[in-house]
Formats: structure tokens, C-alpha cells, sequence
């Protein structure tokens, strides 16, 4: 395995070598599920998706924990100000991130664990601080002590003696650093027994019991996105440490999607959701948009940029739609070295894509000189490269579609055909006008036509 990533815990590009040589274990912080997923939010686990087709095309047996905050203070807000239960919101939304990643090709997780089905682990862990002397327990609250941590702040920088938690100073806390592990019950709201009494979970702690619970004590690759740098990836790997776990052996942290120079956010009030854009574009137009920029880069949402994706996705899909019509089926083979190199590199999808839409320009020159062999040997490249995105036009899972999408791709097909078989009949007519005209309908509404010794093909336009 020669895969380098950057490591946000050194701020280096390290060789990644797993712990346990050919399995890779994956911790990826999951969605609090208090709305409709947008595209901020589904952004990580792309990426992450892509990261781990890379890992298992390698041979490597990968286990990716993807986790589900189910119980917040914002979920408990929102169920409240709905006039919903706040099981019921939360499940209801947390349905809504699982169509999405469905929708959008992510394959599932491992194991998606919910934080409320982990509170005696938690307990488990808050013990373990306590005894160790880094938490405390004050008035039902429970807090881990900054100060008794010497490597607080080394994940992300932050100074101790600068430390904003973004929480409130507690009934209990000794130290304004310190952040909650437990809150206390309050009226109205959920709770769960505990030694220092009833209560729910901090945010932090959910994630450190979830991942010692299915990935162990250590594991390989942490990831999320780069708001989670501080205070909450700061947080979980001080409190694992702190109670002897070595938790994550590399970090890796995703960009934001922005809109007008800002992180999407529902308090923002400008986010673009997954339902609404599945009504203007293709799930795996969308997904090339989101995968194919680097993970580490900041993607600024504008429709251009969206359609641009969109057009470089479908001069993929016509290519191999060109090649199957005029050869027959076309099986992946191998992806190039070029490929292969740029995704070594720290996941360089950029720079992969690029080795794809190279070989497309490639298998195109081929189809214009009539080398079919050549042409059939691009196409092969490219199934196996756009395979590892997850982005393989010829696969069960985008070639058909489902649903809507695949209704009105068979009633394009019908209406198409009968221009077409229209179109051959002028031809044979001699009445070349007309059949010139059928073609310049078809080319204004998107559709390209091609005359090829057997017969008309058509494909979307290449624009």
C-alpha cells in the first residue's frame, strides 16, 4: 500500500500503513440528525465513500463506523418547536441522511451506531476518566479537567489557556476549559440513569465510547469535517487518551461546501437540500460534483459550477454509451498508473478525474478512426477509474436509474426512437430535408445524433 495522506494531527502527509496490515479501520463522524440533509452535510461521507473504494480496490478489508447523534440540544429545539416527539424527529431525519447517502452512492457503513443505544458505555468511560482523576462529577453534571490533560490542544492547535468550549459555564464546572461530559436531567427532557444520576450525554463523549465500542481501543483513520477540528475531535481524542485508549493513528478532515463565501449551515439559513437538488440534477451528477473536488478544498456552491459538472459527467456517460452501442458490452480492466498515483497522494481526485477524462479523449479519437479494439480498451480503463469513484456509468446502479428517473429515461428512449425510425424513413425516401430537420429537432432539445454503418446512435449532447 503506498498511500499518502495528510494528517491533521502532525500537519504532514504521512504514508498511511494501516495497524493491522490489509484491514482498515474508519471512525467518520456521522450526521446529528435535526433536519433535511444538504450537501454540506453529505460532503464528508463522499468523501469518505471514495476513500474507502480507494482502500478496498488496494485488497485492504475496510470497517467504517458512521455514527448517528440522536439525542442534542438542537434535535430536542427543533422536535420541540415542530410539537414532534424527539425520538420521532430524530429518527424521521435520521431516514432522511440514509435516503441520501443512498440516493447518492455511498455504500453503508459497517455499522452505524446511534449514540442513545450507547449510554452504558459511556458510563463505562466517564468512570474510567474519574478514577484516572481527568473528570468530575458536580450536582448531576459530569466534566473532564482540561488542566489534568498536559496534551490538551495538540490535535488542533488551540491554546488551553484560550480555550472556548462554546458551552454554557455549568452549575459544577471548577474550570470555564472544562467541557461536559454528562448534563444533567431536566424537566421535560429525555434522560437515562447514571452512578452520578439521571441525565444524557455531551456531544464529545458519544463518539469516543462509539468508537472504542466497535473499532477498539485503536484505529487507524478519524474523520469529519474541519468545523469538527475544535472543540469536538479536540475533545474526543483528549478524553480517550485520557482514560489510556490510543484512539486514532491519523485524522483527516473534509472542507466545507459554502454558499456566498460561508459554511452551509441551517442557522445560516443557506443551504441547498439533497431532495431539491435530486430534482434539478442526477444523484451521480451530484455526487461528481461533490467527490471530484480534493476533500481538503473548499467547494463555493454556484450553478455554473454544478452544470459544468454535470456536462463532464455526461461526456463519460456518452463515451461508454457510444463504445457498448457500436462493440457490445465493455468490462472494467484496470485504471491507469497516472490514476492510481493521483490518488496515492492524498486522495488527489482532481487529478484522477483528469486521468479519466484523458483516456475519454483518448477512446473518442479511437471511435472517430474506427479502432474499435483501442476504443474498447479506454472504455475498459475508464469503468474501472470512474468504479472507484462510485461513478461507473455502465454500473446496475446509475445505468437504469430507479423510480422517476428511470421512467422518464425509458419514455426518452421511446420518444427518441420513433424520431429516429421517422428520421430513416425520410432517409430512405430521399427526402433529406425532412430527415435533416428530425436531426436539428433532436440536437435543439439535447440530443445528438450519429450516423454509423449500423444504424442511427444517439446520445445526450456533449456541451
Amino acid at each position: 500500500m503506498s498511500l499518502h495522506i495528510h494528517d491533521s494531527a502532525s500537519r504532514t502527509l504521512r504514508e498511511f500503513a494501516p495497524r493491522v496490515p490489509g484491514q482498515v479501520s474508519i471512525y467518520l463522524c456521522g450526521a446529528t440528525v435535526q433536519g433535511v440533509p444538504h450537501i454540506g452535510h453529505v460532503r464528508s461521507g463522499l468523501n469518505f465513500d471514495v476513500l474507502r473504494r480507494w482502500l478496498a480496490h488496494g485488497g485492504a478489508d475496510v470497517r467504517l463506523i458512521r455514527n448517528v447523534t440522536d439525542i442534542d440540544d438542537k434535535i430536542l429545539a427543533k422536535a420541540a418547536e415542530a410539537g414532534r416527539p424527539w425520538w420521532e424527529w430524530a429518527a424521521t431525519h435520521e431516514r432522511a441522511f440514509d435516503e441520501a447517502y443512498a440516493a447518492l452512492g455511498c455504500l453503508p457503513p459497517s455499522a452505524g451506531p446511534r449514540a442513545t443505544g450507547h449510554v452504558t458505555q459511556m458510563v463505562e468511560m466517564m468512570q474510567r476518566l474519574i478514577d484516572a482523576g481527568h473528570a468530575y462529577a458536580e450536582g448531576g453534571d459530569v466534566y473532564f479537567s482540561v488542566s489534568s490533560f498536559p496534551a490538551y490542544g495538540e490535535l488542533s492547535g488551540a491554546k488551553p489557556d484560550e480555550v472556548q468550549q462554546g458551552e454554557s459555564a455549568g452549575r459544577g464546572k471548577r474550570d470555564p476549559r472544562d467541557f461536559t461530559l454528562w448534563k444533567s436531567a431536566r424537566e421535560g427532557e429525555p434522560s437515562w440513569p447514571t452512578p452520578w444520576g439521571p441525565g444524557r450525554p455531551g456531544w464529545h463523549l458519544e463518539c469516543s465510547a462509539m468508537a472504542y465500542t466497535y473499532l477498539g481501543p485503536e484505529f487507524d483513520i478519524h474523520g469529519g469535517g474541519i468545523d469538527l477540528l475544535f472543540p469536538h475531535h479536540e475533545n474526543e481524542q483528549a478524553q480517550s487518551r485520557a482514560a489510556g485508549d490510543g484512539f486514532a493513528r491519523y485524522w483527516m478532515h473534509n472542507a466545507w461546501v459554502t454558499l456566498s463565501g460561508e459554511k452551509m449551515s441551517k442557522s445560516l439559513g443557506n443551504t441547498v437540500s439533497i431532495p431539491e437538488m435530486l430534482n434539478r440534477v442526477r444523484a451521480q451528477e451530484l455526487r461528481y460534483y461533490l467527490a471530484v473536488p480534493h476533500y481538503r478544498s473548499v467547494i463555493e456552491y454556484s450553478e455554473a459550477a454544478l452544470q459544468e459538472s454535470v456536462r463532464a459527467y455526461q461526456r463519460i456517460e456518452n463515451f461508454l454509451q457510444k463504445v457498448v452501442q457500436r462493440t457490445g458490452t465493455v468490462a472494467a480492466s484496470a485504471p491507469a498508473p497516472e490514476f492510481v498515483a493521483a490518488l496515492d497522494d492524498d486522495l488527489s481526485t482532481p487529478g484522477a478525474m483528469a486521468v479519466v477524462h484523458n483516456s475519454v479523449r483518448i477512446g473518442n479519437g479511437a471511435l472517430d478512426a474506427g479502432d474499435e479494439t483501442g476504443a474498447r480498451e479506454a472504455a475498459a480503463t475508464v469503468r474501472a477509474m470512474t468504479g472507484v469513484f462510485g461513478l461507473d456509468p455502465l454500473s446496475p446502479d446509475w445505468a437504469a436509474g430507479s423510480g422517476a428517473e428511470a421512467g422518464l429515461h425509458q419514455a426518452l428512449d421511446a420518444l427518441v426512437g420513433t424520431m429516429l425510425e421517422e428520421r430513416q424513413r425520410a432517409r430512405a425516401a430521399r427526402d433529406f430535408a425532412m430527415a435533416d430537420a428530425l436531426r436539428d429537432r433532436l440536437l435543439s432539445a439535447g440530443i445528438a445524433v450519429e450516423d454509423t454503418p449500423d444504424g442511427p446512435l444517439w446520445t445526450l449532447k456533449d456541451s
